[in-house]
């Protein structure tokens, strides 16, 4: 058609351009008035006190030094940071963000396929379908996913930058593309495949392998060895920040994940050709029909020895289903746990492989070039229009976290984190007994969900039910020992609700320990101690909030004189030693507590405050605590009976005699034989 029109190569490519930006600005114009959801957004802006302190070098050095969400991608926090920069919190201009980055991918898309195969209007077919398919909507309108087009605008820089590398191999354009793909890792480490794709590419359409018959398996190691090096780097970087969370803890077992993965795959198929029922969460399957695993199993192996078999004479096809599953293959959560079953941000990248298959396989059953333009060129305009409409429409879902659960729930069975979320937004709008009832369903779904748990618990505090509240949140934290919010949430209740300064202070300790940077946990604790009576320690707390980013209290403090005493003494350990001492004779074991844990924090290797830490810690019947200070003063001073003795007694009062007594026989060996003769003469010891 467009031929007939008389139009240049360039001026076809230049309306290619055009029509790609149009169909994104057309799916996703709308995502500037969006808002940021209640699913990973705090994680990464809307609770992230590093990105909201902007674009600055301490950011920078947190963005490279940090494992925060379980991943090590720097680049990800930098851009958000400078989104936060230059929006605030106005959630529409990380919207904007995510869509350019987009926007550019398929335009190099584009690029990158024209300049291999010199097929425009294939090239931009595939680019079109990357463009606006309904799957492809959740990366682009998710905040939360800037770290998959993020990784996916370097994916495709790396490869046009490679393609402009093979047309004339040297050292300075190498690097441009090794560069790249590092950039693609520290956005994402999914990209660990990418070096592989490489070579499927040199098969075709580059068709390098022509002009490299001798030797090509050492060519390609040769050439390819310091890319696959940097994806072994950011695997052991990956596996190290998700193991604690996802591999130590994991909540499926291996053979579930095992039998998941082959269904993931062709239902990322299915839904490729036809995008239905569309969610943000699919809940994970422990119980998958046999038959569904052995019938995917078969078609992926069907499809795998067609296109092997297939090669010679249809080699895109072959390359476009290596691309596929290549690129999901890090995605489909075989190695680690996790809560989904599958995610349709996973097809970002991967689909493209399929979308190769279609472009350049269908024209193929159709012999006569008119044929194939009579039918060809209406067909592709009809189904650009219709996924331009089904994106859109799955687009309108993502406006705000009640429309997009609601919508999860309309779609998915059984599906407990969107209960969740959705009471969640009905607790923040002070709906509560809906937002009650989509915590009772979630919890009756998954029994052991402690988020749902917490956050019934939060609905409960807001109604003044605090003793339920108490109940909930002490649920969560058995179900998850590391729940630092389920902490926070229980000490607060205690102690700004319920006056137990006392459990408030252990909680919020706790809290602290597994949640060392939240400044409301700092401010909170402070107002306990100020209630307690310990100002100096709510002072060091305010403080610390301050230096988190929240410094209300402190000036308060600070305007009311409150805060002086502190600021005489702000590093002296021994003076916060002396204080602890002074609390622990008059029995304020929570102060002394906190007292010790300065001197600590301000000498690491104080002794003798480790002991008397350990101390007020068996005072409060916290004997694992204890012993773990005892064992550190021990380490840094060996000739101390007293950590001996003490640690000794934590032992027994646990149950642990051959423990206890082998500490009171190094205390007696150490001069002090009373505890040892003590226990002998008691029978406990021998």
């Amino acid at each position: 058609m467009l031929k007939k029109m008389n139009l240049s190569s360039d001026r076809q490519r230049l309306i290619v351009y055009v029509v790609l930006i149009a169909l994104s600005l057309f799916v996703f114009s709308q995502v500037g008035q969006f808002d940021f959801i209640t699913f990973d957004d705090p994680v990464y802006v809307v609770d992230n006190p590093s990105i909201q302190s902007g674009f600055t070098m301490d950011g920078v050095i947190w963005a490279f030094g940090t494992i925060h969400a379980e991943f090590w991608h720097p680049l990800t926090w930098l851009s958000l940071m400078l989104d936060y920069q230059l929006f605030g919190l106005n959630a529409g201009g990380y919207h904007i963000t995510n869509l350019m980055l987009h926007i550019l991918s398929t335009l190099m898309l584009f690029w990158l396929l024209h300049r291999m195969t010199g097929a425009v209007w294939r090239s931009a077919f595939v680019a079109a379908l990357f463009a606006i398919h309904p799957l492809h909507v959740e990366t682009v309108v998710w905040i939360a996913k800037r770290k998959d087009v993020l990784s996916a605008f370097f994916w495709m820089l790396t490869l046009c930058l490679y393609v402009y590398y093979t047309e004339k191999p040297m050292v300075k354009r190498y690097l441009f593309v090794f560069l790249s793909f590092a950039c693609a890792l520290m956005s994402k480490p999914m990209a660990v495949t990418l070096p592989v794709i490489m070579i499927v590419l040199d098969y075709w359409p580059l068709k390098r392998f022509a002009s490299k018959k001798e030797n090509p398996v050492f060519w390609q190691v040769k050439e390819k060895l310091r890319f696959f090096m940097l994806s072994a780097v950011f695997s052991l970087i990956t596996i190290f920040a998700q193991y604690d969370k996802y591999i130590k803890h994991a909540e499926t077992s291996f053979d579930s994940r095992l039998a998941n993965a082959p269904v993931s795959l062709t239902t990322y198929l299915a839904k490729t050709l036809w995008p239905y029922d569309l969610a943000v969460f699919y809940p994970f399957s422990y119980q998958l029909p046999a038959w569904q695993t052995a019938g995917s199993i078969a078609l992926i192996l069907a499809i795998s020895v067609a296109v092997i078999l297939a090669a010679k004479r249809l080699p895109y096809l072959l390359v476009g289903w290596l691309w596929y599953v290549l690129a999901v293959l890090p995605v489909l959560d075989i190695f680690r746990s996790s809560a989904r079953a599958m995610s349709d941000n996973y097809t970002y990248l991967p689909a493209v492989g399929l979308y190769v298959m279609a472009a350049w396989g269908i024209p193929d059953l159709f012999c006569q070039k008119q044929i194939r333009r009579k039918i060809l060129w209406p067909a592709g305009i009809a189904v650009a229009a219709m996924l331009s409409v089904l994106a859109w429409q799955q687009c309108s879902y993502w406006q705000n976290s009640f429309k997009l659960f609601n919508h999860a729930l309309h779609v998915t069975k059984d599906n407990y984190l969107a209960h969740n979320q959705r009471g969640n937004v009905y607790s923040k709008s002070q709906q509560y007994p809906p937002a009650i009832a989509d915590f009772n369903e979630a919890i009756r779904i998954k029994p052991d969900y402690a988020f749902a748990f917490n956050n019934r618990g939060n609905t409960y505090l807001q109604l003044g039910r605090y003793q339920q509240a108490i109940s909930d949140y002490s649920e969560a934290i058995r179900l998850n020992p590391d729940y630092a919010r389920a902490y926070y949430n229980r000490g607060f209740t205690y102690g700004i609700h319920m006056g137990r300064y006392q459990r408030a202070i252990d909680d919020l300790n706790e809290a602290i320990r597994r949640e060392p940077d939240a400044p409301d946990i700092h401010l909170t604790r402070g107002i306990v101690y100020s209630n307690l009576g310990g100002q100096e320690l709510a002072c060091l707390d305010y403080q610390k909030a301050c230096d988190l980013g929240n410094c209300k209290l402190l000036d308060m403090a600070l305007g009311k004189g409150e805060c002086l005493a502190a600021d005489l003494q702000p590093h002296d350990s021994g003076y916060y030693h002396n204080s602890g001492i002074s609390y622990f004779k008059r029995g304020q074991y929570r102060i002394a507590l906190g007292y010790f844990t300065h001197a600590i924090h301000f000498k690491k290797d104080f002794a003798n405050a480790y002991h008397n830490r350990g101390t007020t810690y068996s005072e409060l019947g916290r004997y694992q605590h204890a012993v773990a200070d005892f064992n550190e003063s021990i380490r840094l001073n060996p000739g101390y009976p007293d950590a001996y003795k003490n640690r000794g007694i934590a032992y027994l009062l646990q149950g642990e005699k051959e423990q206890g007594c082998s500490d009171f026989k190094k205390a007696c060996a150490l001069g002090d034989c009373k505890l040892l003769e003590l226990a002998e003469s008691k029978g406990d010891c021998r």
